[in-house]
């Protein structure tokens, strides 16, 4: 009978052992996947068409990291809704670090627009690059500065035209935010993307467009649209003859961002080391170049850098949705 006791007491322990061994498997298998990171190809989705900045941005990074890593970073994109179809294919993957997402501003500014959007479903990675819209006119304009587009404006309210890729778009929030601020009355015309609004621009369609610096610089450069502004806190490297609209607009500033995210409760080993290897390739001369080239300068930062970031952006844009009244198309 005492053998029995104790034989009993022997297999009760090694139960336990084995049944604690096995819940630990799963913690053990993802620091080892984590470690092991990444053993196969990383798919990296972008919410916009092909050729656009945010585009041309992953695919920069993603030939970076596939050098680092020695996996291939693969770039899909899935395009609609303002960026949102692709945001919420990635934010509802597993969050193992092989689907990424590069984002620019848009998903600060569609919390307030789309309640089922959430950026808190994600793991922010790291910022990229930055780059300010340029405040443009069609060249028959009668304005040649920001103080003498203002006058213009507030001496014809209501009939000066701007374009903007849609409603909720950054183009639309950063022409809201402009209105707000300066007590300038102008119509707005949404189209779907920021091309055709451009192509209206320089047709004379509509008068005026807060321009992509990268979209929009050769058509400055070529005379076709006239620069006033460029809506960053100061001026842009890459045009540093235009003045920055808050010279003329005190604290104005509307410059959009692209940025690398995750899934939530993607490994914390995962996001440092992706963080780590992307603000590598941001401080090398060649990279940095190419995002000069591309109109936009390099944006370094750890994830709590870039959580802070949007955080203060959602706040921001959530004030102009509200103010102006935008509602999702």
């Amino acid at each position: 009978m005492g053998n029995l006791l104790i034989y009993s007491a022997v297999a009760h322990s090694c139960i336990w052992y084995l049944a604690a061994g096995a819940a630990a498997l799963p913690a053990v298998s993802r620091i080892t996947r984590a470690q092991a990171y990444p053993s196969r190809p990383v798919r990296m989705v972008v919410p916009f068409a092909p050729a656009g900045t945010t585009d041309i941005s992953a695919r920069l990074i993603g030939q970076w990291l596939s050098e680092r890593f020695g996996q291939q970073f693969v770039i899909e994109n899935r395009a609609g809704a303002n960026g949102n179809i692709g945001t919420e294919v990635v934010l509802r993957s597993t969050p193992d670090g092989y689907t990424l997402l590069m984002i620019d501003a848009s998903p600060s500014i569609n919390v307030t627009l789309y309640e089922r959007l959430n950026l808190r479903d994600a793991a922010l990675v790291a910022t990229v690059a930055r780059s300010p819209f340029i405040l443009v006119i069609h060249p028959s304009v009668p304005a040649r500065t920001v103080p003498e587009f203002i006058a213009h404006a507030k001496a014809n309210p209501g009939r000066i035209s701007y374009g903007s890729a849609g409603p909720g778009s950054t183009l639309h929030v950063a022409a809201e935010l402009f209105k707000i601020m300066t007590g300038v009355d102008l119509l707005h015309v949404p189209y779907r993307g920021g091309g055709p609004a451009i192509a209206d621009a320089i047709a004379g369609q509509v008068q005026v467009v807060f321009i992509p610096a990268p979209a929009g610089i050769e058509y400055v450069r070529s005379g076709r649209l006239r620069a006033l502004g460029v809506s960053s806190a100061t001026r842009f490297e890459v045009l540093p003859d235009v003045p920055s609209v808050s010279e003329f607009v005190s604290g104005y500033e509307a410059s959009t961002w692209y940025g690398v995210a995750a899934p939530r409760n993607t490994p914390a080993t995962i996001i440092d080391s992706l963080n780590k290897e992307i603000n590598a390739g941001l401080a090398e001369p060649k990279l940095k170049a190419r995002f000069v080239e591309l109109g936009a300068e390099v944006f370094p930062g750890s994830p709590a850098d870039f959580s802070n970031l949007v955080a203060a952006e959602t706040e921001k844009w959530g004030k102009v949705i509200r103010a102006a009244n935008i509602k999702p198309e």
